[in-house]
């Protein structure tokens, strides 16, 4: 009976001691955060909180099992079991500290900095630099497993002995796999792409949504994900619109007729983008940038605080000023004309003007005499 009741009391103390212990962690916590609310550091560190318990039930089992005498011939098994849990519980609560402390410093320097190219690259660094280590604690956690079994220890000298040869068939094997992983690390931290730019390639305009190790996620204007290598932005030319200074300035051309009045359109974009919620009021302007036998081209030019305010300015003017040209100044938009021009006199009126003289008033012509 004694021995029955071993193994249930050292479950149900490791239990009860985990939820008493990880109560009062969050409890400590939020005491902390609500004193410190300029600091987000407590209040991530709550996320915290599962692998914590884990990770202390496991190590009460792990130190306790023993004394409870029960199924001795399965005790290695047992212990082999509860030591992976331990490692992997142990891995599980590291990277959620370093996220934690991660995801704090992007989000205090994220509320009093106004630089938002700034911002966008340190929060691009720290996904990476998050990925980059959840990455070597799984290998390393993995390789501490492995570890734990007799059979690996032995392997694992041979293995270390044959490195160089292995290190260098893995990277011929994967020369693709570590330039992208080689290429995400130089985006990281060489400032070329960040998550939330507006960039063009191949064609498509989008905004940059995620970046990975391997690849990047572009999502376009009309809900598409464009992904690619990361190594694409390091081996091709593309448009990055944000990079430096999210400001734009477009331009908006128009075809119409050489009768168009250019200082009433002129004086009408303005009138528009002062009604534009969308315009940052930097610049604007209208000038004739071209002329046809049929028509001029009239360019108007616009600024915005970035590129999706731009487009949407762009459009705005476009609209705006062909329907007040359509119902102010009809005679302005572009037509085939069908009639003669004004003052032009007609053929048959033409010929009535000015007879074709005959020969005694035109003369002796030449060589007669």
């Amino acid at each position: 009976m004694e021995s029955a009741l071993r193994p249930v009391l050292l479950v149900g103390a490791a239990a009860l001691l985990t939820l008493i212990v990880g109560w009062a962690v969050d409890r400590s916590l939020r005491t902390v955060d609500a004193r410190h609310p300029e600091t987000p550091l407590w209040d991530l560190l709550r996320r915290c909180r599962l692998p914590l318990q884990v990770v202390l039930c496991t190590a009460m089992l792990r130190g306790g099992y023993r004394t409870t005498h029960l199924a001795d011939a399965h005790t290695a098994a047992i212990g082999q079991a509860l030591t992976l849990v331990l490692i992997g519980a142990s891995a599980w609560l590291v990277v959620r500290v370093a996220a934690a402390i991660l995801d704090a410093s992007y989000a205090r320097y994220a509320a009093v900095s106004q630089n938002i190219p700034k911002i966008r690259r340190l929060r691009t660094q720290s996904t990476l630099i998050q990925r980059v280590f959840t990455a070597i604690v799984g290998v390393i956690a993995v390789a501490s497993m492995l570890f734990t079994f007799p059979g690996m220890r032995t392997v694992g000298a041979s293995m270390l002995a044959s490195a160089g040869i292995i290190g260098i068939v893995a990277g011929v094997a994967a020369q693709s796999t570590l330039g992208n992983l080689f290429a995400g690390l130089q985006i990281a931290f060489g400032d070329m792409v960040r998550i939330g730019d507006t960039v063009v390639v191949d064609g498509e305009w989008g905004v940059v949504e995620e970046i990975t190790l391997t690849f990047l996620s572009v999502r376009t204007w009309d809900e598409r994900r464009i992904t690619m290598p990361v190594s694409y932005f390091t081996s091709k030319p593309f448009e990055n619109w944000s990079r430096g200074d999210a400001r734009m300035t477009g331009s908006v051309f128009l075809h119409v007729d050489h009768a168009a009045p250019v200082d009433l359109m002129r004086k009408r974009l303005l009138e528009i983008l002062e009604h534009a919620a969308e315009w940052d009021r930097r610049a604007w302007g209208l000038v004739v940038t071209d002329t046809t036998p049929t028509t001029i081209e009239v360019r108007a030019l616009v600024t915005a605080k970035d590129a999706e305010d731009a487009f949407n300015l762009r459009c705005i003017v476009r609209e705006h000023l062909i329907d007040w040209l359509r119902v102010e100044h009809p005679y302005a938009l572009p037509r085939v004309n069908t009639a003669p021009a004004p003052g032009r006199p007609h053929q048959g009126e033409a010929r009535e003007a000015a007879p074709i003289p005959d020969a005694e008033e035109l003369g002796p012509g030449p060589g007669t005499h």
